[in-house]
């Protein structure tokens, strides 16, 4: 306990300085000091913005990711409101309990703040072996999604600004980033691809359906470096990727069953980004519940661009439109349509910090079965602080 105690004491220093640190502990009472002295024993080296200690058995890592900013939103019709917001705290600890540097035990605490009340769940929970099969790593627990991680490390970078096309309320919202379940990932040099199996709800719902969820991506890395950490600032790379979900008996959906299938391509140089991102989902027994909105019914894209400039390219010009058609497929016609559109600029302060200003247009055309956050034309302006240490 005290130890951990210490960890999270060092934890907090860190995300407040940023700067490189050597910490020592007396050995009889416990005290944290910045110097060497008698009875004192070094703690750990803590170098740059990620805490790493060394114990007799194991390494720990801790990282966090945080979200802070202003959004004045004005409706249809209705008054301008204005409001600081805490969107997302994330942190981090990595345990390397397994003798393969590699492999580690990850757990991921997420707070959102929603209507002001603050909620930490549990993100990530998982196990990860390396090089289980060639080329290919598990995770076993509450795990990644085979989609979204890799849109949001290969094409869309703003997730401080708002999620994903697929996983936006006010887009296509049609699955989430976690599930409980395992998924393996292999990743070439011309191919990567990430198959797994998952309750299906995900991680904000309950786990009460009676199926699970076939979920895949398969990408073509036409650049061949597939296979390593991608640093957009810095390199090229050309992706086409098939992915999608075989949804059976889902609890979200009704215990309906359902399929989404996503084609995306995205290209990328130090200067520009361009993604483009088509969606189509369709319940398998073509349901539709009179006055709810029953997802997975309907088709869209979503396109997205980026223009780097400035010094050492610090600054980002960017935009992003998405278009979601829900159908009535009982009826064979369109239900309702949402156009979604962001715009703004970011300036990478250094490699911490990150300021964005941007806009937000949202546009739902309402149809009887049409639910979300908001039913009414909205135009936003948001400030956003992005802080990862």
């Amino acid at each position: 306990m005290k130890k951990i105690l210490l960890y999270i004491l060092a934890t907090i220093f860190l995300a407040s300085s940023l700067n490189a640190i050597i910490l020592y502990t007396d050995k009889s009472t416990g005290q944290i000091f910045t110097t060497m002295g008698k009875n004192r024993i070094k703690l750990g080296n803590f170098t740059s913005s990620k805490v790493e200690l060394d114990s007799h058995s194991s390494k720990l890592k801790f990282s966090g990711t945080h979200y802070l900013g202003f959004l004045s939103n004005k409706e249809t019709n209705k008054m301008i409101s204005n409001n600081f917001e805490m969107r997302r705290n994330y942190l981090q600890v990595k345990a390397y309990v397994l003798d393969d540097p590699k492999s580690y035990l990850r757990m991921t605490l997420d707070q959102t703040n929603s209507n002001g009340d603050n909620t930490m769940r549990i993100k990530y929970a998982y196990l990860y072996v390396d090089k289980i099969l060639p080329d290919t790593g598990m995770e076993f627990g509450q795990v990644h999604r085979p989609w979204l991680d890799y849109e949001e490390h290969q094409s869309w970078w703003f997730r401080s600004v708002d999620k994903t096309f697929i996983e936006s309320k006010q887009s296509a919202d049609l699955t989430n980033s976690a599930d409980m379940g395992i998924t393996f990932k292999t990743n070439k040099p011309f191919f990567t691809s990430e198959i797994g199996l998952f309750n299906g709800e995900g991680y904000h719902d309950k786990d009460n359906g009676r199926g699970l969820s076939f979920e895949w991506r398969t990408t073509v890395a036409i650049n061949g470096n597939g296979n390593i950490k991608r640093k957009p600032k810095k390199m090229n790379y050309f992706d086409l990727s098939f992915w999608g979900q075989e949804n059976k008996k889902n609890a979200k959906n009704n215990n309906r069953d359902y399929r989404i299938l996503g084609l995306h391509t995205v290209y990328n140089n130090p200067n520009f980004l361009i993604a483009l991102n088509y969606v189509k989902a369709e319940n398998e027994n073509k349901y539709i519940i009179e006055k709810t909105r029953v997802h997975h019914n309907g088709e869209g894209y979503s396109i997205n661009t980026e223009y780097r400039f400035g010094h050492n390219l610090k600054y980002t010009a960017f935009a992003r439109y998405d278009n979601w058609t829900a159908k009535d497929t009982i009826n064979n016609k369109p239900e309702y349509n949402i156009k979604h559109s962001l715009y703004g600029i970011a300036w990478e302060q250094n490699k911490n910090f990150t300021w964005i200003l941007n806009g937000k247009t949202f546009n739902p055309e309402d149809g009887k079965n049409y639910k979300a956050n908001s039913k009414t034309k909205a135009n936003s302006i948001m400030l956003t602080a992005q802080v990862e240490w």
